[in-house]
């Protein structure tokens, strides 16, 4: 997420179609040899990797219980600090 990235809107939406608890599911483009940073947003949840057919890059799902749209937001907040990641 961009630092344009409107996360009032963003939270908006999550509120509107998101009972909360749930599970939400992160998606995640990484520079192949990122993937533990990307693993350390979410610690024991477990991470499904596909590498890229060039294996430049990786695609990471994560599927996490969150109790808030609040906490979503924070989790890609803290995946924008990852150098070459790409929020799905």
């Amino acid at each position: 997420m961009s630092s344009k990235f409107d996360t009032d809107s963003f939270k908006e939406k999550l509120e509107n179609q998101t009972s909360f608890p749930a599970l939400y599911m992160f998606k995640f483009i990484v520079p192949t040899g990122k993937e533990g940073e990307v693993a350390a947003l979410l610690p024991g949840h477990e991470m499904k990797l596909r590498v890229s057919s060039k294996g430049k890059y990786t695609s990471a799902t994560i599927k996490a219980m969150m109790p808030d749209s609040q906490s979503i937001i924070e989790v890609y907040k803290a995946a924008a600090k990852i150098e070459g990641v790409v929020s799905l």
